[in-house]
């Protein structure tokens, strides 16, 4: 619990200092909840900038700690607003890291998450121990996006954490850094309402869900896009006269470049494309100004994204369902989805169906409404990213996998949850929701124009009041809080925790074990509390294997298995006429030797060819 939480920390604390930093360097002078996706994305960046150069991941994390440390000295004096800034952070991140830890106090443990649902991390934490350890793997071959990777490792050689617990506190760091930046949509609104409203649109269902699977990369790529809008929403707002005000939209692509690969810019190109047509005017020095740093930082990365297209899982006449039992309703994505398993079916869990279509038609109606604000005031980052997400969606749904129609939907969720929730929100400084996106410096409009009577005094009523034009809104909001929120609770509270532990020898053993049929004997906490049966199943795919607890030893050996494994030290066979093969890491290979085998007892854990978290 320490290690995940100090880890949480660490890219937590790094990515505020490092991402104000730089938004103060463009000119900012203002507290910007933009800061923490701005400085994840550095993070990601410079991590892996450095994690390949000599020490093995000891130059990355000197490199953040130093950048870290450098801009928390570089803000001193220059940050202004920062009390308002803490008031308004500290109950949203404690909310926040209360919702991330709601799985590991229901599982009792911290460990893997999402071992059970999707068994996928196993790559992940294999790619992160050979890079740790300076050595080649599989997805470093492939080109595959290994930015998150390398700030595990980087936390790994800075706090001497392991990889479980590294994965485990960037996973966590993300769930808060998320509802932090949405922030930045709603400083307008009474204090209440803005921690609730921020909260859901870092954390929407579908976030909690691929949360609960231990996505990261997933969960890191949504949080790209939704700050991405935001950064070129603020570009026309606080941030309009700044030569570099979109500089910050720029680093997160970046950033999402070193998580996600090129299929971030599926999501990225069309959002700012969009959106430039729509503005009246195109400020065309900031704009190269952007593309420049842009292109600087992502141009490293452009050999692998090269040959991460040949990546397996891009085959659209693959299996194409990873962990899913089926295409993935997009009503997902509005947010009402009262079940902890969004891949199962409305009526196929403990709540009837009509539940499902009911919270779905309500927060279908209130995004409805959201889209129509959103219009009339202007917000052309919103409708920008609402039309690339409702597109990219119809693509993959059309044209590519129920796999990659889920994570559509997945990406797409904040998005619709901030539109949902913006509508019930008073008129900005901007004089609309959002401000003036045209380049311009916003202007103030009279209180008329948005439908409101000015109060007695003749000024516009302030944030706090509740004018007849807000209350209708700010009750559905509120509804559709409680019950979005509920569902995102019951997704995190369903999501499965498996070992606290890793090591590669598992994995290491599948070339020895090919040929013939394993009997693996785990312990039995392992197996009942920490998912084990699947973890270990996954860890030898490709071959035909048994899981059994250490007390099975009590029963004659099978038939037809050739291996045993054991684990801890190799004291003694656990059956007669076994002889010792040899022992990797915790685990020790028995050998079965002059007995007469037979057909195997075990199932074949087959290797599938798309799996959930590939991609």
């Amino acid at each position: 619990m320490i290690a995940t939480y100090a880890a949480a920390l660490a890219v937590c604390g790094a990515s505020l200092a490092i991402g104000q930093a730089v938004i103060a360097l463009c000119g900012a002078r203002r507290w910007s909840w933009l800061s923490p996706a701005v400085g994840l994305a550095l993070v990601c960046a410079v991590s892996w900038a450095t994690v390949r150069m000599p020490g093995h991941g000891a130059v990355s994390a000197v490199a953040i700690l130093a950048l870290a440390a450098g801009s928390a000295f570089y803000l001193r004096h220059r940050v202004e607003h920062g009390g308002e800034a803490l008031r308004a952070g500290a109950p949203v991140a404690l909310a926040a890291l209360l919702a991330a830890s709601l799985p590991f106090a229901v599982e009792g443990h911290f460990g893997i998450l999402g071992t059970g649902f999707n068994p996928d991390m196993s790559q992940h934490l294999l790619a992160t121990d050979r890079l740790a350890e300076g050595h080649g793997a599989q997805l470093l071959r492939e080109g595959y996006p290994l930015g998150p990777h390398a700030v595990v490792v980087a936390v790994n050689k800075g706090l001497g954490i392991g990889l479980v617990q590294g994965f485990g506190g960037l996973t966590i760091a993300v769930a808060i850094l998320a509802p932090l930046t949405a922030l930045a949509a709603f400083r307008d609104l009474p204090p209440w309402r803005r921690s609730a409203a921020a909260l859901l649109v870092g954390i929407p269902y579908l976030v909690a869900s691929y949360y609960a699977q231990g996505a990261f990369k997933e969960t890191i790529q949504a949080f790209f896009v939704l700050a991405f809008v935001l950064a070129l929403r603020e570009s026309g707002r606080d941030w309009s006269d700044l030569p570099l005000r979109f500089a910050p939209a720029a680093l997160v692509a970046v950033g999402s470049i070193y998580a996600y690969s090129f299929p971030s810019l599926v999501w990225l190109a069309p959002i700012a494309l969009i959106w430039l047509v729509m503005q009246r005017q195109l400020p065309l020095r900031p704009l190269l100004l952007a593309l420049a740093v842009f292109a600087i930082g992502a141009l490293p990365e452009l050999g692998r994204m090269i040959d991460f297209q040949s990546f397996e899982t891009f085959d659209p006449s693959g299996p194409g369902l990873g962990n899913l039992f089926g295409q993935v309703s997009p009503l997902t994505a509005l947010g009402i989805w009262p079940s902890g398993d969004f891949r199962v079916a409305p009526g196929d869990g403990a709540a009837p169906a009509f539940a499902f279509y009911l919270g779905a038609a309500f927060a279908a109606a209130l995004l409805a409404l959201g889209v129509r604000r959103a219009w009339r005031n202007h917000e052309s980052a919103i409708l920008a990213s609402l039309v690339s997400v409702a597109a990219v969606y119809a693509a993959a749904r059309i044209g590519g996998t129920a796999y990659t129609a889920a994570k559509a939907l997945e990406i797409a969720a904040p998005l619709l949850t901030l539109t949902i929730l913006l509508q019930a929100g008073p008129p900005s400084a901007g004089g609309v929701v959002g401000g003036s996106e045209s380049g311009r410096r916003p202007v103030f409009r009279p209180a008329q124009d948005h439908g409101q009577s000015p109060n007695s005094s003749g000024e516009k009523p302030s944030a706090d009041s509740d004018t007849p034009s807000v209350t209708g809104p700010a009750a559905g909001s509120l509804l559709f809080i409680l019950a979005a929120g509920a569902c995102s609770l019951l997704a995190l509270a369903n999501a499965p925790v498996g070992p606290t532990t890793y090591s590669p020898a598992l994995t290491g053993l599948r070339p020895l074990l090919a040929d013939g049929s394993t009997l693996v004997l785990a312990p039995d906490r392992l197996l009942d509390d920490e998912q084990g049966h699947a973890y270990v199943a996954w860890e030898l795919r490709g071959g035909r294997v048994c899981i059994e607890a250490e007390g099975a030893v009590d029963r004659a050996l099978p038939a037809g298995i050739r291996y045993v494994v054991t684990t801890g030290p190799a004291a003694g066979p656990p059956y007669p006429r076994l002889a010792f093969r040899e022992q990797a890491g915790p685990y020790v290979v028995w050998e079965r030797r002059g007995v007469a085998g037979g057909p195997s007892p075990c199932p074949l854990i087959a290797v599938r060819q798309v799996r959930a978290g590939e991609r």
